[in-house]
């Protein structure tokens, strides 16, 4: 087993963190956006021996029923064999082979009273070598029964995805959405041979496809569907693209094209349909959700591209075959703001389609983030919108205005660059001067901070909601940036979008009648679920128990995913406990578990006390006047006392007897909030009654009482 079941679970003020420990180096980690019939969610990790699936959630797998052997009578079974001794020679029956082993796993009923979603089931497909990028298709999340709406059965009952290895070859696979049974995993044939359970084997009813063409490993990886109407030919069938890009020569783009309609033979080859040469090498690359040919791009320096491999860039050969031009087009160039005062502009650390691939969001490595308005996405956006321009058949046209921007909260370290003055316009020597010495300064200065930049790390995530009732389909993104103290979450970006322009905006006639503002949500303590391991990347897993409604009750509608590097850690922001509501207040908690007793390790977090205890050190009842006679004066006397010398007055051995009751104050653990607070008072100043009658009562003169210092 390589990813414990139970996990560990902290809880913060904040949030709710689950970590999974792992046997091995996590690669990469893609949420699967179709769910598997018994309702459970998939996760995928690539590792260094292959890949691993994990269904979380849904309903549990149960053990199935053996059925006990048949016996015949007089103890005589089916299996007997009758010998019967011939004269005849004849050759021996042949054996019946083994039938194939048919999964029927069966499934416990729902239970929704669990507190969390719990591990159903692991599945380990080896490929031999290490997976470094694992891709899935950009979708909205839904149920197995929904994921045909785009003329894909496929997606239906099997779960396709890519991967790309250290053997610089990439791989098309597809899996069953359905987890195995536990009678499957534990089956003879799979202990008698070490590889009858390799990838590719189908002893798990998957199926492995080998894309070749590539000298180097893959930097970056991603797969889309695509149907007959994005082809010339109306005849073409549902088709997976894939793409990857590598480092060789100065970069390149390959994709690949595969038929899903029918079984593709996995001993053969498939080489790509189209190889782009870059002038860089890429950082990232995504395809588009709603215009499955266009392909986004990412250069760290040199800004953002859109790629259309669907539209030839020049008139395609008539002899040509293939659904697709052997050769695409570029279409767009989208550039990010300079880094003042220097010449360069500011390191991309990535960017990704959202409102549904009408707009572009990036991340800049100083923190800033900002959004491209390609088709008008926001009505009342002030941005330039270019699908004018797109429509009329322009191609290569660039954008570099945001229609909004902004800045990750933390971030403003990574943003202080010493400022650059001008050099002088002379070509002559200068001479070693204070002025000199200060300009070479801040030139070795902003040199220093440009390439400290390069060097961040981050990166978007981005997950469509689904839709229900008259709700719009909206959107999440998760950024981080550096490491796991710049993590942040926007709810939906439409609305985020939409507040974002109202708040740049001069008229307030609207400010009432505007609807709540969408604010970016910081994720905070996340190095409690990590303990101690870096973050290596961010994902978003759907709950798909609170949908939309998650939003109307101020909560996140999905869960962050946090790779580590050999842990996964699932954040559940503002549920159960303090602060159930984004920035609100409330202090009510629920039980995390149910009456059965959980294996998991819980570890709360520091408490505040709310109540604070406070200790009497009086003997005097509460509640007494302040002015009483002094119990070192003697009851009795034998004359009268107008007529008789004053009795001389009794000296105790100690002054302070309320000393000896301290320690018992101390352990008292009982509520002494509710007190006369007016009475204790006055009890407390008898204390110079006490040192008035150790001098002897000897009127109201003014004494001098000198106490000794304890050691």
């Amino acid at each position: 087993m390589t990813l414990s079941n139970a996990p560990r679970i902290r809880r913060t003020a904040q949030n709710t963190q689950f970590t999974y420990e792992t046997s091995r180096r996590v690669n990469d980690v893609q949420t699967y956006p179709v769910q598997s019939p018994q309702g459970a969610t998939i996760l995928i990790y690539g590792h260094e021996t292959g890949v691993t699936i994990v269904w979380r959630g849904g309903r549990r797998l149960k053990q199935a029923k053996k059925e006990a052997p048949k016996e015949k009578q007089n103890g005589i079974s089916e299996d007997a064999v009758m010998i019967i001794d011939s004269d005849d020679d004849e050759p021996p029956a042949k054996t019946k082979q083994t039938p194939a082993f048919v999964d029927k796993p069966l499934f416990e009923d729902l239970n929704e009273q669990e507190p969390y979603p719990d591990i159903i089931q692991t599945l380990d497909l080896t490929l031999g070598t290490e997976v470094c990028h694992v891709a899935v298709i950009p979708m909205t999340p839904c149920t197995a029964a929904d994921a045909d709406a785009g003329g894909a059965s496929i997606l239906t009952d099997k779960m396709v995805f890519a991967v790309s290895c250290v053997t610089n070859d990439v791989y098309l696979m597809t899996v069953p959405l359905t987890p195995p049974s536990p009678e499957s995993k534990a089956r003879p044939e799979l202990r008698k041979d070490l590889l009858a359970g390799k990838a590719g084997s189908g002893a798990w009813g998957e199926s492995l496809v080998l894309l070749s063409g590539q000298m180097k490993y893959s930097d970056g990886l991603a797969i889309t569907l695509t149907t007959s109407s994005t082809g010339r030919r109306s005849d073409q069938p549902v088709r997976a693209i894939v793409a990857a890009h590598t480092r060789e020569a100065s970069g390149t783009l390959r994709l690949w094209d595969i038929s899903l309609d029918h079984k593709v033979d996995s001993s053969r080859r498939i080489e790509p349909f189209q190889t782009e040469y870059l002038p860089d090498p890429l950082a990232s690359i995504s395809f588009n959700p709603s215009h499955t040919t266009q392909l986004l791009t990412v250069t760290p320096v040199k800004g953002v591209r859109i790629y259309d491999y669907a539209l030839p860039s020049f008139q395609p050969d008539a002899d040509s075959s293939g659904p697709f031009p052997v050769q695409g087009s570029w279409l767009l160039s989208l550039y990010q703001p300079f880094a003042r005062p220097s010449s360069s502009r500011k390191p991309l650390l990535d960017a990704a389609w959202v409102a549904h691939g009408r707009a572009v969001l990036v991340l800049l490595a100083d923190g800033q983030w900002g959004i491209w308005d390609l088709d008008g996405a926001v009505p009342s956006s002030a941005g330039t919108v270019i699908s004018d321009k797109l429509k009329s058949g322009v191609r290569g046209a660039a954008l570099t205005s945001f229609s909004v921007s902004g800045y990750v909260e933390g971030t403003s370290s990574l943003r202080s660059v010493v400022t650059q003055q001008k050099q002088p316009a002379s070509g002559a020597f200068a001479p070693m001067t204070p002025h000199t010495r200060r300009q070479v300064t801040a030139s070795l200065s902003s040199a220093l901070s440009a390439k400290s930049l390069a060097m961040v790390h981050g990166g978007i995530k981005v997950m469509a909601l689904p839709s229900t009732g008259k709700a719009l389909m909206d959107e999440t993104v998760a950024l981080w940036v550096g490491g796991l103290e710049h993590v942040c979450v926007i709810p939906g970006i439409s609305r985020f979008w939409e507040s974002q322009l109202r708040k740049g905006a001069t008229d307030t006639s609207t400010v009432f009648s505007a609807a709540q503002p969408i604010r970016m949500i910081k994720l905070h303590n996340l190095d409690t679920g990590l303990l101690g391991e870096s973050c290596r990347g961010v994902g978003l897993v759907l709950n798909f128990s609170k949908g939309n409604n998650a939003q109307q009750e101020g909560g996140l509608p999905v869960d962050v995913l946090i790779q580590g590097e050999s842990r996964l850690v699932i954040v559940r922001e503002g549920d159960d406990g303090p602060g159930k509501k984004l920035g609100g207040t409330s202090r009510r908690s629920r039980r995390l578990f149910s009456e059965d007793k959980s294996d998991a390790i819980i570890v709360h977090g520091k408490r505040d006390p709310t109540t604070k205890l406070s200790f009497n050190l009086s003997t005097v009842k509460p509640g007494t006047l302040r002015m009483k006679p002094s119990p070192f004066v003697p009851e009795h006397s034998t004359t009268d006392t107008a007529e008789s010398e004053p009795a001389p007055t009794a000296r105790t051995s100690s002054g302070f007897d309320f000393a000896s009751t301290m320690s018992a104050a101390a352990d008292n653990s009982e509520d002494l909030t509710r007190r006369n607070v007016e009475a204790e008072m006055l009890d407390i100043m008898e204390i110079d009654q006490v040192l008035e009658s150790m001098n002897g009562g000897k009127g109201s003169e003014s004494q001098n009482v000198f106490f000794e210092g304890f050691k």
